[in-house]
């Protein structure tokens, strides 16, 4: 399976996302704020990241726009976590670069779903 980024504040959420990803079958590494993500990221060259949008310090949208721009990490999808739902929410997320977006709670078909999606070798983002 993959090997996956969790960028999250909330234990409960993250502990949450992990149980999910690793009953999957996937191996996961985390990161509790944007700029260890950012350096797990480049590091770890995960397949795929999960990024949570509020975070203190730096937010989600800001750390996805810097891996999209940065040629080590740009290739990796991003998928953006949020408790916020509301349509210009999703927009903000595109325009940030994320290729999917999940509201939260986390629903664990539509993670999966999602995960499946953007590892196909051929896959075109789900929020384009």
């Amino acid at each position: 399976m993959a090997h996956i980024l969790i960028v999250e504040d909330n234990e409960a959420n993250m502990r949450l996302a992990r149980l999910l990803l690793v009953n999957a079958g996937h191996t996961v590494v985390w990161a509790a704020d944007a700029e260890s993500g950012l350096t797990l990221a480049r590091e770890a060259q995960p397949a795929l990241i999960l990024m949570d949008i509020q975070l203190p310090g730096m937010d989600g949208l800001a750390a996805t726009a810097l891996l999209k721009q940065d040629p080590h990490t740009a290739h990796i999808p991003v998928i953006a976590l949020t408790a916020m739902a509301m349509k210009e929410d999703r927009e903000k997320t595109r325009l940030a670069g994320c290729d999917a977006y999940i509201s939260k709670p986390l629903r664990y078909k539509e993670l999966y779903q999602v995960i499946d999606t953007l590892l196909q070798p051929t896959t075109t983002s789900p929020l384009r």
